[in-house]
């Protein structure tokens, strides 16, 4: 995989579509830009909040696998 930037869970908090406009989720440690899903609108999406790492929550009792993250775009890691 290609060199992305890291952010730390501080700087993803921030991209909750509350504080910023950008909406971003973590899964895997692989940051994901969800802001122009229609799923994500206001940073919510059913139960999951934006702007955090989503991995124990899907992985847990989600309805879908990882492969739903293929659509949007890598932003960067978390550390």
């Amino acid at each position: 995989m290609m060199n992305l930037p890291e952010f730390t869970r501080s700087q993803l908090a921030l991209r909750n579509g509350q504080d910023r406009p950008e909406i971003w989720v973590a899964y895997q440690n692989t940051i994901y830009d969800v802001t122009n899903s229609r799923l994500w609108r206001n940073g919510k999406h059913y139960e999951h909040w934006a702007g955090q790492d989503l991995t124990n929550e899907l992985e847990a009792d989600a309805p879908h696998t990882a492969i739903v993250f293929k659509q949007f775009e890598v932003v960067g890691t978390l550390i």
